[in-house]
């Protein structure tokens, strides 16, 4: 516990893909089934690490989300703690690759000039 408290402040500054899911929904379970199991293994993943939350726990601490989340599964790109953008609900794994490829778009054009966007 103490090393996630202190690991956190790092871990705000990372950009990464946060998925806000909720048990018993049949849309998380569809994702799970279609795209979970691929996603660590894409260059995707080492770009946006996944995270889970609970929409049902207590929001996270240090990220700041443009709008609160309010279905599920919602998938939010999140940058040094920002919201860059989200995905809310899931249709299929094409729809969802084709919406999150827009995400490290603009991730990446939020980025400074010169600073690149690499795999963690």
């Amino acid at each position: 516990m103490l090393a996630a408290a202190v690991a956190w402040p790092a871990l705000a500054q990372a950009a990464e893909l946060v998925m806000f899911a909720r048990t018993g929904c049949p849309w998380c379970e569809r994702w799970d089934h279609e795209v979970g199991a691929l996603y660590p293994k894409t260059e995707t993943a080492k770009l946006l690490p996944l995270r889970r939350v609970n929409i049902d726990a207590r929001a996270p601490q240090g990220m700041i989300l443009a709008t609160p989340v309010l279905f599920t599964p919602t998938f939010v790109v999140v940058d040094g703690g920002r919201e860059v953008g989200r995905i809310t609900g899931y249709i299929n794994d094409d729809a969802f690759w084709g919406l999150l490829d827009q995400l490290v778009a603009k991730l990446r054009a939020t980025r400074p000039a010169g600073a690149k966007l690499t795999p963690s």
